[in-house]
């Protein structure tokens, strides 16, 4: 266990708290906005899957394959439920069996759920990969790996890539679990708790790095092609210099746009790295694409729409300050968002404006809403799985 990715974002946010002087240097919740509903979302089914992440990070949200969802705790307990209904197909607990009176030991899921071909991909704070059969949960390899998978494990041209917390990025055969080759993408003493899942293109997994660097790794061999620095920090304090580039860098027409967390969002050449455009904004929340523009959360849980040819602003959504939003999902032409009280916001693509919203569960939504087919699924921190329908 790496004990180095202590910070999550809301210590991060403590810690810049402390020493304040005034309510006026507090950080605020912005109130839940009162919004008019132009439709009713309407909740087609929801099931529990063990206790889900409590207040613990992982990156673990349900993913869709055909006619079957996927869905994990971080204990380790693993079902697949048939989309249209609901209905349970099968469930596996991967926790072990071990010490006295034979209790319970956490899985620690962490980095997935991601499905390829016969199997799903999960990565685990333990250090493993494990990969399980998808038609019925059987554990097919599981694997150790440099350190804590964090991140959702990534499958292409036969290999499982896995962003580890210690700053390795390893390929994995898809078949047997076997490492391929390890590429060290170096990383500072102190980062957000979170690592970069690659995106894949061209013969290349394009990676962010706790450095504030993207780097381009060739697939087949693991040689390093380049970095590019897209963030420069200049804060004199610990926190202000975290500039990690913790979001799945988003791959179009041969340009990559990447955002680091207290720095810069950046767009660069596929080919060379070079940047065609950056301007100052901090994330560490994965981005949407669509069309011309781009769709992101900033680390103050504003809510903007980016021109993606110089990285200017349409639209700013500044109403749900600091509540804790998760990544975007685009979904039926909306752009929608939850937040740690457990509301769905569903805002208009083109202005930014609220259209609708909806209370889920109030243990709150970590993980990014995901399109199922012409449905939207999201996971509550405490385990439950809503299937929902515009």
């Amino acid at each position: 266990m790496q004990l180095r990715k202590t910070l999550l974002i809301g210590l991060v946010a403590s810690a810049l708290l402390a020493g304040c002087s005034s309510e006026t240097d507090s950080i605020v919740m912005a109130p839940l906005p009162q919004v008019e509903n132009q439709f009713t979302p309407s909740v087609v089914w929801d099931k529990s899957v063990g206790n889900g992440v409590g207040q613990f990070y992982a990156e673990l949200s349900p993913v869709w394959d055909g006619s079957s969802i996927y869905a994990a705790d971080r204990k380790g307990l693993v079902k697949a439920f048939e989309l249209d209904s609901g209905k349970e197909i099968w469930s596996v607990d991967l926790s072990k069996r071990t010490g006295f009176l034979s209790a319970n030991l956490s899985a620690l899921l962490s980095g997935g759920l991601t499905v390829s071909g016969d199997h799903i991909y999960i990565g685990t704070e333990r250090g493993t990969v494990i990969a399980l059969n998808k038609e019925d949960g059987s554990v097919v390899w599981d694997v150790e790996v440099a350190g804590e998978a964090l991140s959702r494990p990534v499958a292409s041209n036969g290999f499982v890539i896995v962003h580890t917390s210690n700053g390795m990025l390893q390929a994995l055969d898809e078949n047997d679990g076997q490492i391929k080759w390890t590429v060290n993408m170096d990383t500072p003493s102190l980062s957000v708790r979170g690592e970069s899942a690659p995106s894949v293109a061209y013969g290349a997994a394009i990676v962010g790095g706790d450095n504030g660097r993207v780097s381009a790794v060739l697939l087949s061999q693991g040689q390093l092609i380049w970095q590019q620095r897209i963030s420069q920090v200049t804060s004199s304090t610990e926190i202000g210099r975290l500039d990690d580039v913790d979001m799945t860098p988003v791959i179009d027409d041969g340009i990559i746009y990447a955002i680091a967390y207290n720095g810069t969002l950046a767009a660069l050449d596929m080919r060379s790295g070079q940047i065609k455009w950056k301007r100052d904004l901090g994330s560490v929340n994965n981005m949407v694409l669509s069309g011309e523009n781009l769709y992101l959360v900033d680390q103050h849980d504003r809510v903007l729409s980016v021109r993606k040819t110089d990285g200017v602003t349409l639209w700013t959504q500044e109403d749900l300050l600091n509540r804790g939003l998760t990544a975007p999902e685009m979904y039926n032409g909306y752009i929608v968002v939850g937040d740690k009280e457990g509301y769905l916001h569903w805002l208009d693509m083109s202005t930014g404006g609220f259209v609708a919203q909806n209370k889920i569960n109030s243990s709150g939504l970590h993980s990014r809403p995901v399109v199922a087919s012409d449905k939207l699924m999201v996971q509550a921190r405490n385990g439950t799985v809503y299937l929902l329908t515009r």
